[in-house]
């Protein structure tokens, strides 16, 4: 196989390779730690790389099967780990000068379930500092490049795993999801991403945030995703909002008939902004649901804007967090942080008790929505990748922090925990991707996964890949 070929090949297939003796772990690696030396000075993907580690687990993987060992769930496959998750010996920098010589002592869970199942991770990826927000550039590291169009935003906070994805830097990405980090740059970059409902993935130690970050694979198959989430599900003591029910495989049970689910669509959710450009490949995606048998209802509001309760929740906490710590750092921390958690500073206790009681009620919102529909379908952004280094695209309304505004398809479903995936459904006119988003109700990840493939069955995005 070409080297071309394998570096885009999934994760599935890579498996079965292995399992035959068609491919070794030790030839999987070189092609990838190749690929990833190659092109990760354009891109600015990996900021810590671990690849003399990567080429010695998977000698070790090699030596296991030459032994007669069984084939683990990931035997030998090349992982990427998000900056924002701790890794034991590794710096997990956060994107940050604060913490930029930070070695933590301990795996989180996901770390540990990974190496177990035989995954090997290449190195952490770029995320803007502290994940605050959907852009790829941080103080620390720098600007991190969209591989479909240099120059150009690769969305974040997951920045790194969606551009590694993109660019056939290994199979699978760990992503996380505090208000779209998984979806946006997974739009941006072409790829397939998906936060699980909350609590499916362990997260510890978890971030102090209102419960809305979730952990999610970031792939360019749906396949590879589930293959991956069967890993990563399950409880774990160390996260207390970790559920407590193990969910069947993913993988076995994904390919499904979706004819007959009852599907809403809607194009702007009632009240958000959304460019031409990305609303045209959106409605033609939703076309295949259709085909595919489902009963489609376009649908307009369905519950009132949540862009001032997320607002409130979004500077307290960047506040309640990092603001005794701007006085030392903000000069070296990114302009639009510092704005955020200085808004934050002026909160009163009394606005956000009351926009937490706002959340609960834009639960029971959402979640009747899921009573009538099975899944809903919106795009994933309202704007397609634009120039690097931007808080906003030029077209839109300036703003010192509140990029929340081009992200208004994403945050609603961390605020209600409910799975949401990004899926592959076009380009603009000039080649940037443009995402279609599925969301079911709580704990129905499966199903959000079946549709997923169901579409990604009907318009296949495979074949498409940047010319890097």
């Amino acid at each position: 196989m070409a080297d071309d070929d394998l570096y885009y090949t999934p994760a599935t297939t890579l498996l079965e390779m292995i399992r035959t003796f068609e491919l070794s772990p030790t030839e999987l690696m070189t092609a990838v730690v190749s690929r990833a030396e190659a092109l990760n000075p354009k891109l600015n993907a990996i900021c810590t790389p671990t690849y003399e580690a990567a080429h010695d687990a998977a000698r070790q993987a090699e030596d296991r099967l030459a032994k007669g060992a069984s084939l683990r769930a990931l035997e030998g496959l090349p992982v990427t780990i998000k900056d924002l998750v701790m890794t034991k010996g590794i710096r997990s920098m956060a994107g940050s000068h604060i913490f930029a010589n930070r070695v933590p002592d301990a795996d989180a869970p996901i770390i540990e379930r990974l190496r177990d199942a035989g995954a090997i991770s290449i190195g952490k990826t770029t995320t803007p500092e502290l994940g605050w927000k959907g852009c790829g550039d941080s103080p620390l590291t720098g600007i991190s490049h969209n591989p479909w169009k240099h120059g150009y935003n690769a969305g974040g906070s997951s920045t790194g795993a969606a551009i590694c994805a993109a660019a056939g830097i290994g199979p699978l990405h760990q992503g996380s999801d505090g208000a779209g980090s998984i979806r946006m740059p997974a739009s941006f970059c072409g790829v397939y991403g998906i936060k699980p409902t909350f609590g499916r993935i362990p997260y510890a130690p978890a971030p102090n945030n209102d419960n809305v970050s979730h952990i999610g694979p970031m792939t360019r198959t749906v396949g590879d995703a589930a293959l991956m989430l069967d890993v990563l599900a399950g409880p774990d003591d160390r996260d207390m909002t970790s559920l407590t029910d193990q969910p069947s495989s993913y993988l076995k049970n994904l390919e499904a008939d979706i004819s007959g689910l009852r599907v809403a669509y809607s194009p702007d959710l009632g009240y958000l902004k959304v460019d031409a450009e990305v609303a045209e490949p959106v409605r033609k995606a939703v076309d295949a649901f259709t085909e595919l048998g489902c009963h489609v209802e376009e649908v307009g509001k369905l519950w009132d804007d949540p862009s001032e309760m997320h607002r409130c929740f979004w500077v307290s906490n960047f506040a309640g967090n990092i603001g005794l710590l701007l006085d030392e750092w903000q000069d070296r921390m990114d302009p639009g942080l510092v704005a955020c958690a200085r808004d934050g500073l002026a909160v009163t206790a009394g606005e956000y008790v009351r926009a937490k009681q706002q959340r609960l009620d834009f639960y029971a919102k959402v979640q009747d929505v899921f009573t009538r529909y099975d899944i809903l379908l919106t795009p994933t952004m309202s704007v397609a990748a634009f120039p690097a280094g931007l808080l906003m695209p030029y077209h839109w309304p300036q703003h010192p922090w509140d990029w929340i505004q081009w992200a208004g398809f994403s945050y609603p479903f961390n605020l209600t925990w409910v799975p949401a995936a990004t899926c592959p459904c076009g380009f603009t006119p000039d080649g940037r991707p443009v995402g279609l988003q599925i969301v079911a109700g709580r704990g129905q990840d499966l199903r959000v996964l079946q549709a997923s493939r169901a579409f990604e069955r009907a318009r296949p995005w495979g074949g498409a890949r940047p010319a890097l």
